[in-house]
């Protein structure tokens, strides 16, 4: 079986950032962006999808953290994609139903090299931490749209915006953990009438 692991850097006047993957690992994380609550997110993130994540950020956080976490979203999702190649023999399609105490979230993804977000998550607090709870949908848009996956996120109710946040993170893990499996009935097809994944439906 063809190694799936991917190394992306991107270097820019607001974030320098290198992120590696390994799509069939064992969860493993080594994690430091400068934001705390976020590396906690991208902990969860590797751990529930069994995907080895390594990720070192340098971003203009005296500014904000709205580069640091919009760019680490791309720098993985680019890495994702990468690894994934022509995604020729994967099970493509992934969900999952993630409650954490009073929360319910679902998170329903198609690894299909279409990007696309569906973003129906509200926080009733505008920080966590000292991140902004709106940066969440940043991360998320750019990760489906370096990835290339139609990924929908719906938080069906919740109080705890912790909770929210972080049924989030490891909803996308077990539906991105379903959609990158190699399925050995597919015999290393492409998993698309069409032959490829991208471009028109």
């Amino acid at each position: 079986m063809r190694v799936r692991v991917a190394t992306v850097e991107r270097n820019t006047k607001e974030t320098q950032i290198t992120g590696r993957v390994n799509l069939d690992g064992a969860g493993l994380a080594d994690i430091a962006t400068g934001i705390g609550f976020l590396d906690h997110m991208l902990e969860q993130l590797a751990k529930h999808s069994l995907i080895d994540l390594t990720l070192r950020a340098a971003g203009d956080l005296h500014i904000d953290f709205h580069h640091t976490t919009e760019d680490t979203g791309y720098v993985i999702g680019e890495a994702v994609s990468k690894a994934l190649g022509d995604r020729a023999g994967i099970a493509r399609y992934g969900h999952a139903m993630i409650p954490m105490d009073e929360t319910l979230t679902r998170v329903s993804l198609d690894a299909s090299n279409r990007p696309y977000l569906v973003w129906k998550v509200a926080f009733s607090r505008p920080k966590l931490g000292e991140m902004d709870t709106e940066l969440f949908k940043e991360w998320f848009q750019a990760f489906s749209q370096s990835a290339g996956i139609t990924l929908h996120v719906e938080n069906l109710y919740g109080e705890n915006n912790h909770h929210i946040a972080e049924s989030c993170f490891k909803g996308l893990a077990r539906a991105l953990r379903q959609a990158v499996d190699i399925d050995p009935r597919r015999g290393g097809a492409v998993p698309s009438t069409k032959g490829v994944l991208g471009g028109s439906l």
